[in-house]
């Protein structure tokens, strides 16, 4: 009788532990797994340009660049400057216009997929035509006579700042699926010095242009 106590003691602490392991030992492992995944998919998405429906940034893909809040105009269109050549770049006036599609090239594509990347230097080119014999890609221009603001407008590089002029990459605000654009091409020299700026507006002459060196413009990407 006594030789069989511990035979059963050890019956009940066999099925205590497997208690434990079933009951908080395993949900606990998987808890963590899961939790893991989850920060590994999150620094995934965090490496991508995500538009309004959610998804991925294609390089091959057309999107409107927009506003991401209401009353600073519409989408990004063509803009005339003083002269009738280049074009520059801005948003249209009427906020329920979506403006001109934008394709997007890396500098340095990625093999394995087309995703845009955060903080990757990438040309902006509208996927429209204009009346002007030359390229459609934004690029940064001189200064604007009145404000002192350098100007994005289009067309291919020149003289303002060598080849790197057409350029720009996206960054994240503190908001998800809300970017700033930056000329910053970093990148595609990365031993050179550059007074990096950030896109945002000049309103004149009735006229919303984008240009560098002021406030930031929060945007969104809406597929066409």
């Amino acid at each position: 009788m006594f030789a069989s106590r511990p035979n059963w003691l050890i019956v009940v602490l066999f099925d205590l532990f497997n208690c434990i392991s079933i009951c908080f030992v395993r949900p606990f492992t998987i808890f963590i797994l899961a939790h893991m995944w989850l920060l590994m998919a999150t620094a995934s998405i965090a490496q991508f340009v995500i538009d309004t429906s959610g998804e991925p940034v294609e390089d091959d893909e057309e999107y409107f660049i927009r506003p991401a809040i209401r009353g600073n105009g519409g989408g990004a269109t063509f803009v005339s400057g003083n002269a009738p050549c280049p074009l520059h770049v801005g948003l249209d006036n009427a906020e329920s216009t979506l403006g001109f599609p934008v394709v997007f090239t890396p500098f340095a594509p990625h093999h394995d997929d087309d995703e845009v990347r955060l903080n990757r230097d990438l040309r902006v080119t509208f996927a429209a035509l204009s009346n002007c014999a030359q390229s459609t890609q934004w690029r940064l221009g001189e200064k604007d006579a009145t404000s002192g603001r350098r100007l994005i407008i289009t067309g291919r590089d020149d003289s303002t700042v060598g080849q790197y002029g057409n350029f720009f990459r996206i960054v994240q605000t503190q908001t998800i699926g809300v970017y700033n654009i930056q000329w910053c091409p970093t990148e595609v020299c990365s031993t050179c010095k550059f007074e990096c700026g950030t896109v945002g507006v000049i309103r004149e002459n009735g006229k919303i242009s984008l240009a560098l060196d002021g406030g930031a413009l929060p945007i969104v990407f809406q597929k066409e």
